[in-house]
């Protein structure tokens, strides 16, 4: 008996490099995820039934006097026992199958068993279409479970040797040799089906595994792949869009070659076959028109199905993402490959999400790009919006000022050309460097203490330092008009503005300060907020810069408003202190 057993385990080694084998064919996946259908189940029922044939190959044979035959089972004497490993598979089939493909299997190695004869060759031939499709009716109740635990296994591997020993006893009940063989042959057979067939749940779940790291492998590699293409799909240029993809892709995945294409003609090509796979050919071939066309990633296995006119062309098998943007297929990426055998699933899967990814991104590159032409064009409304009284009192003033005073009135007149020269630029630029902001303030300053000399004082304290600093474009001067027209606007004399910049930490607070009648109570948390409609001057200037410096700065940016315990008010706002963005100067 224990020669017996290292015999049926020695073979059954053997069985399990099989085995090990058979879970490495690409179509076993369907199985394990249960993707049925009667072609696979036609299939899989023919692949298990061959592996329960090998099982028989590599049985042992045990003769009337109880010796044991090592060599392969080709032939079986009218005298001989086949003492086949053929459960193994069957039991497999069915648990993995269902009963239609244990079913199947069974049949097969059931059928092989007749053919060979020997003692008890009706018992080998029903057990295995019986255990097939008993083990398919079995997995239903593990349905639950992709696929069997090794113990769970272990005990369900019992059973079919017990009903090959049954059968045995059945269709040879009268013969006192049979019984005699069961006993030497009882244990052995159990122990090595059962123990087999744990192994094999074992192997399989170990496929599992390889299976989801490969996913968790490729969702990793298209997530790191995709946000690496965002600098070059953000490109407005689609063929730097198309040589950037390409450069990436051709480095990242260690392809044969990459080619990007729009939906006319191939705009970049990085890799093998370059000297056909040119830029500027047309899109020619019936598998990129079908990709355009159908949106949907397609798979070419053969040179005949790429339809590359160049014979020696390099490039046998490839795969076709469509870029798709607005519901609109805009080109394709085909990653290219030397032979169809390294077109594995994870390629496909990494295929599939880059496609996902990308579509993706340029959705959110299209809504940012709209969000921000949006946002420009209500900073463009807003910025180029010029105060006629100003403009009016100012020549008036001028024009008073050449009888009486020319030369100030010459000086008066550059500042005027520098503050409206500034105000017709606004629309061109975002952020402007203090230093030119705070010359539009100080020209403003000039006109209007002119305007109004003896009335009040305009004082303003710069630091040098902080000339390179970038701001919002009129910025400051609406606070210092808001302060004159508004909080000095019944103050005959001894009126006061002060306009001051200091640093405080990593941000520069600039404030404007009055001795003014302040705000009203009224209207004192929504200035700034909102343009209040149904007031007399409605505070259109500090809504305007509100939303400037937050559009452009951000959230911290917003102006603060307040009054002063002493009398009159503060509108204030920060700026960050490091700020390293150019923009063309005014």
């Amino acid at each position: 008996m224990m020669d017996l057993t290292m015999v049926l385990f020695e073979r059954l080694g053997l069985l399990l490099v099989i085995a090990f084998v058979l879970t490495r064919i690409p179509g076993f996946r369907s199985l394990l995820y249960r993707e049925f259908s009667f072609k696979m189940a036609g299939i899989h029922a023919c692949v298990f039934g061959i592996f329960g044939i090998a099982g028989t190959l590599t049985g042992v044979v045990i003769g009337s006097d109880f010796t044991v035959t090592h060599a392969f089972v080709w032939e079986v004497e009218a005298d001989q026992m086949v003492v086949s490993s053929s459960l193994v598979a069957i039991v497999m089939a069915g648990l993995l199958g269902g009963p239609a493909v244990g079913l199947g299997a069974g049949i097969i190695a059931g059928t092989h068993l007749f053919f060979l004869g020997g003692i008890g060759f009706m018992a080998n031939s029903l057990v295995n279409p019986l255990t097939g499709l008993l083990a398919g009716f079995t997995a239903r109740f593990f349905s639950q479970e992709r696929v069997i635990s090794p113990i769970k296994a272990l005990f369900i591997g019992i059973f079919p040797p017990i009903l090959l020993m049954h059968l045995l006893l059945i269709f040879d009940s009268q013969d006192r040799t049979m019984v005699e063989l069961i006993n030497t042959i009882g244990l052995p057979v159990v122990l090595s089906n059962s123990i087999a067939i744990a192994i094999f749940t074992a192997m399989i779940a170990i496929v599992l595994r390889e299976q989801e790291n490969e996913a968790a492998f490729a969702t990793r590699q298209a997530l790191t792949i995709a946000e690496e293409a965002l600098p070059f799909l953000k490109e407005e240029s689609f063929q730097k869009k198309a040589e950037g993809i390409a450069d990436l892709f051709y480095a990242r995945l260690k392809l044969a070659a990459v080619t990007v294409t729009n939906d006319k003609e191939v705009m970049a090509h990085k890799g093998l076959g370059g000297d056909h796979h040119r830029i500027g050919n047309p899109l020619i071939t019936q598998i990129s028109h079908q990709a355009l066309e159908s949106k949907e990633i397609l798979v070419a296995y053969s040179q005949a199905e790429i339809q590359c006119t160049h014979k020696k062309c390099p490039l046998e098998a490839v795969i076709i993402i469509p870029i798709w943007e607005a519901q609109q297929t805009i080109g394709l990426i085909k990653l290219y490959f030397r032979k169809p055998q390294h077109i594995r699933p994870v390629e496909l899967m990494l295929a599939e999400g880059l496609g996902q990814l990308i579509a993706n991104q340029l959705k959110t590159i299209k809504a940012e790009r709209l969000e921000l032409h949006t946002r420009d064009a209500e900073l463009s409304n807003l910025q180029a919006q010029i105060n006629p009284h100003f403009l009016f009192n100012t020549l008036h003033m001028i024009a008073a000022l050449f009888r009486k005073e020319p030369e100030k009135a010459r000086h008066i007149t550059v500042q005027l050309a520098h503050f409206m020269r500034f105000n017709l630029k606004l629309v061109s630029t975002q952020l402007v460097p203090l230093e030119k902001e705070t010359e539009h303030v100080k020209a403003y300053i000039e006109i209007i203490q002119t305007r109004f000399t003896g009335r009040m004082q305009i004082h303003f304290i710069q630091p040098e330092e902080m000339s390179h600093l970038l701001i919002p474009p009129s910025s400051i001067q609406p606070l210092v008009e808001n302060s004159v027209r508004h909080g000095l606007e019944h103050v005959s004399e001894g009126g006061r503005v002060d306009v001051k910049m200091e640093q405080v930490g990593k941000w520069i607070k600039i404030s404007v300060q009055d001795n003014g009648q302040g705000f009203p109570d009224s209207i004192l948390l929504q200035a700034g907020e909102k343009v209040l409609t149904g007031k007399p001057h409605g505070g259109t200037g500090l809504y305007n810069v509100n939303q400037r410096l937050i559009n452009l700065l951000g959230e911290e940016s917003r102006l603060h408003v307040r009054n002063l315990p002493g009398g009159g008010s503060e509108v204030h706002f920060t700026i960050p202190a490091v700020n390293t963005r150019k923009e063309d100067d005014l």
